[in-house]
């Protein structure tokens, strides 16, 4: 049986519920299907300081919660599901939902976001909130006059050891290869900042501490004779070796980067298939913040409200 709406959002977090409270207020009924992860990445962090309208700060998964209830409020359909697969060759879209149910959809808001890599260390779980992060913007702030390591030898990775070493006393950048990738301009930032000390040649092994991360334990120049394993002692171990998009299941129709991330037409969240939008990190490489996702969400419900009104569905 083939279920027929509106416009169905793909994705939670702050773009998809933002989406789904703006959508709702235009009276799309919304048909929201949240995922693997409802609540989206946010969910995966403790505290959140920087979203507007928290004086005191929050946690991801309450702030998560406050957006879902407002979305329901205004009438959302809010689902749990997962969809494993699309047709947006014609419209109306067709998108199955856990390989069954068909959903058939006017105009489609995806806003799967992005995940954040990480290496692979059971550690990396084990200290997930207490001291492993993968957003210095998120996090930086609770580092102040710490020291901290950043993982990773791109322009991402040099972006975060600059910003941390605003915030933290000193900054260790831990690389693997025996250069960093970044673009020239960012080397020099970074090597001539005296708060950052480049590890070059150095792997993680592991971390250490007593509930929160205390220390890294490493290995440099892994493999060669003179290999060798060195201890640092820090307060927080900051990834930044990049982020996959989720955005495999539209590829044979939306275009994407070479990385992955859907394209849009500038200052807008159309994609180029019409009466389809894309929102938060899934279309962002450059700022994925909680509040940009938001905003972006309210962009995409706006868009898909005109397409439908200039349709007249």
């Amino acid at each position: 049986m083939i279920e027929k709406v509106r416009c169905l959002i793909i994705g939670s977090g702050p773009a998809g519920y933002t989406a789904a409270i703006y959508a709702s207020r235009a009276n799309l009924s919304p048909l929201m299907y949240e995922g693997m992860q409802p609540g989206g990445q946010l969910t995966t962090t403790t505290e959140v300081e920087n979203f507007p309208g928290y004086p005191e700060g929050t946690t991801g998964t309450a702030l998560m919660e406050d957006l879902r209830k407002q979305a329901e409020r205004f009438g959302a359909d809010i689902r749990f599901g997962t969809v494993t697969a699309t047709d947006l060759s014609s419209a109306p879209y067709k998108v199955t939902i856990d390989g069954e149910k068909i959903i058939e959809a006017d105009t489609i808001i995806i806003s799967t976001g992005a995940t954040a890599k990480y290496l692979g260390l059971p550690d990396e779980q084990k200290y997930a909130g207490s001291g492993v992060s993968a957003c210095a913007t998120c996090d930086g702030f609770f580092y102040r006059k710490m020291t901290v390591a950043v993982v990773g030898g791109g322009d991402t990775a040099c972006e975060e050891a600059i910003y941390l070493a605003g915030l933290a006393s000193k900054v260790f950048l831990i690389v693997r290869k025996n250069i960093l990738r970044a673009s020239k301009i960012m080397q020099d930032r970074v090597l001539e900042n005296p708060k950052i000390e480049v590890l070059f040649e150095c792997e993680t092994l592991g971390l250490t501490g007593d509930k929160v991360v205390q220390g890294a334990n490493l290995v440099k120049r892994r493999g060669e004779s003179d290999e060798s394993q060195l201890h640092i002692d820090i307060d927080g171990f900051f990834l930044a070796i990049g982020h996959k998009p989720n955005s495999d299941i539209f590829k044979p129709w939306i275009e994407t980067d070479e990385v992955g991330y859907i394209q849009t037409v500038p200052g807008t969240p159309r994609t180029n298939v019409a009466g389809v939008f894309a929102s938060g990190d899934v279309a962002d490489p450059h700022y994925r913040q909680a509040i940009t996702a938001a905003g972006s969400g309210c962009q995409a419900a706006i868009e898909a409200e005109r397409y439908l009104s200039e349709k007249g569905l």
